[in-house]
This record gives structure tokens, sequence and C-alpha cells, in this order.
């Protein structure tokens, strides 16, 4: 694939899912097309560095053609560019699929593309072994720590399809997921079980009828593929013990204003106005207790109950493990984050405290996504 009118810009802000605000060297402060609806937290921080073509620019595969004048290609991570445009990635795979580049593919040819099936649409027919075989693509862009993960947000589509190609493949018709990994420097594969654990399940499931193929491949500064192709390996026995609703949480508060509070038996503390983390963790029925923590009409139980009902927004960041991590985060957010009321969460265990304040969103510094990556992407 070749693209043409390629520039950088510096990433402002995400106003919605599909659209980014940037601004660009002789362009001022422009809207572009984002075509990826991930959450990107850890790509789209500010003054990231976007790869972005005018509306009007073209691939091989055709003209692009959105509301906006721009479209987002691609964002640089740690000096190197990561591939967004999930509406371009099928193309990229037909690259892949048609050179041969992809081992556990390279006997399958492209019959077409967009086979409809029942209710959905899967992204290509193959032969393979004189055996149709259906394949679908999906795109992966967050990784770290050797560690790559799908999807980073919740898919419910995702699930549907795995489903529906576990149930075509005990019908006797062959299927297969193709992960497209666009980080060249990953070992492993696992479905993001914090973000999604239903998919995550379904993929578990499914593995017994369907073939999971995830590859790593890498993008140069102009846009052009990296030549190595890395099949990764998914640690099946590593998921089956930890693919539950168990672990540890974050709460992201937004607190708009300073004020004094009494928070149950602690010392009364004033709080001051920025962004709160809360730690804390569940080995039983972590997604109950996260979506109890959100909500703002129940009886005040815990210490973070206080803030909760007052706040002016609450996100969830779930950790989810068979290991009790809470202390382990706590003690990492102490690092890079001011600590709050002393005992806070903490009343029965060691710890200072597990709430920590910024006057920064914690989900736009860098820092504080390396460190949920250390907790939520282990390596097996």
């Amino acid at each position: 694939m070749t693209f043409e009118g390629v520039f950088k810009g510096r990433f402002l802000a995400r106003p919605n899912r599909f659209l980014v605000q940037c601004t660009a060297q002789g362009r001022g402060k422009i809207n572009a097309y984002l075509p990826n609806p991930g959450r990107l937290w850890e790509l789209l921080l500010p003054g990231a560095v976007l790869y972005l073509q005018p509306a009007d620019g073209s691939t091989k595969t055709g003209a692009l053609t959105r509301k906006t004048k721009y479209t987002v290609l691609a964002v640089e991570r740690e000096g190197c560019p990561v591939f967004l445009h999930t509406h371009a990635t099928n193309q990229v795979a037909r690259r892949l699929l048609e050179q041969k580049l992809i081992p556990p593919l390279e006997g399958a040819r492209i019959i077409r593309a967009e086979v409809p099936v029942g209710r959905s649409r899967f992204d290509f027919l193959l032969r393979e072994k004189g055996r149709d075989l259906y394949m679908e693509v999906k795109s992966c862009t967050l990784f770290g720590n050797n560690v790559a993960m799908f999807p980073d947000a919740v898919t419910e589509r995702g699930k549907r399809h795995l489903l529906e190609l576990a149930e075509m493949a005990r019908n006797k018709t062959s299927t297969v997921v193709l992960f497209l990994v666009h980080y060249s420097q990953v070992k492993w594969f696992m479905p993001d079980f914090h973000t999604d654990l239903d998919f995550s399940t379904a993929l578990l499931k499914a593995r017994k009828d369907v073939r999971i193929v995830p590859v790593a491949i890498g993008w140069k500064k102009d846009l052009t593929l990296k030549k190595k192709i890395r099949v990764l390996d998914i640690p099946w026995q590593y998921l089956k013990q930890e693919v539950k609703d168990r672990g540890s949480y974050l709460l992201v508060l937004k607190w708009k204003k300073e004020r004094s509070l009494q928070v149950g038996h602690l010392k009364r503390a004033r709080f001051s106005k920025g962004y709160y983390v809360y730690v804390g963790s569940a080995m039983k029925h972590l997604s109950a207790r996260m979506a109890r923590h959100v909500r703002r009409q129940k009886r005040l139980h815990w210490h973070i109950d206080y803030l909760t009902r007052e706040a002016e927004s609450v996100v969830p960041i779930p950790v989810r493990s068979s290991q009790r991590l809470e202390c382990d985060i706590a003690e990492a957010l102490s690092a890079i984050m001011e600590q709050g009321p002393a005992s806070f969460g903490s009343s029965d265990c060691k710890c200072p405290t597990h709430l920590f304040w910024s006057q920064e969103n914690p989900l736009h510094l860098e820092a504080f996504h390396h460190m949920v990556q250390r907790f939520r992407m282990r390596a097996p």
C-alpha cells in the first residue's frame, strides 16, 4: 500500500470517537476523521504525532472521502508509527496474504472479500487445501511489555463474530481470525480480559473450533510495511487461569471544585480540584463492584463512596488477576501522583493511602499508562 499527501500533526483532543482535533504546520488547528472506535488512551496523548492525509488523497485501495478535510492514518509511539486506520487494515491483510507473508496462511488464496454469511459479513473467503476458509481480520494497537492485547474497548460485534465463526466450524466450515498487531516488538498475544471479559471468554471457548492467528507487523515512518512478520505466541494455559472476574481496579474521578469533606471515621479532609485515582480490589464479582462504584445512588459503605457520589465523572479501570495487586498498584501510583488523605481505603493494610491526586487528567499522562500496563500486560 502507498499513501499520498501524508503530513504530520500534533494531537490536541478527541471530541468524539471518530473525530480528533490537532495542529499541523501551515494548516493551524484542524479537525480530522479517525477511522478507529477504540479507546486508544495510551496512544492519543496530548502532543502525540499523527500521520494525516487530505480527504481527497488516495491509496491504491481507493479514495478516502469523509466529511472532514483530513483523515488520521497513524500515530507515533516511542518514535514508531502505529497504524490506526481500521478500514484499511483489510487491505494490509490482503497484501500479506497475496505475498504469502503469514506462515500459518501461506497456503491460502483469496477468493473474495466482504462475504455475507447469515447475519454477518466476514472479511475474506479464502481457499486452502481445496476447502473454503472464512476469515475475519482484527486490528490490534494495544501493546506493552512484549504483550499485545485485543480489544482496547468492549466489542459486542467482535464477540458475535467469534461465536458465529465457532458455530460455522462446528458445522464443518473452516474459519480463522487474523489479529494484525501494528507493532513489531512484541512476543505474546492475549485477549484483553481486563477490558472485555466476555470477548476474552468467547475467544477461549472458540479456540477449540476457530484458528486464531496473531501476527506482529511494523511500519516505517513513510508508512510502508517493514519486511519482518512475526507470528505471536498465545499463552492459553495462563489465560485459562487469569480470565476470571476478579482482581483489582482503579477509579479515575474528576473533582470539579475544592471542598472539605468528612469521610466515614477519618479526619475531615480538604479535597483539591483536579483528578483522584482510587485503588481497590474484589477477588470475586469485580464487574459488579466497579458498577456499584459508578452508581451515584447507594448506601455509603467504603471510603470511596463519599467521593464517587460527588465526583463529576468516574472511570473504572479493571486489572483482572488471580493475585491481589491493590497494594502494589498503590505503591506504584505514589511514585507518579500525590498521596491523598492518610488511611483512605487502606484501613485493612499497611499502605499510607489508596487515594491519589493529580492536577492533570491521569488518562493524559504517559507515566500513568505505563504504570497501568505494568500490571495489566504481564508476560506469562
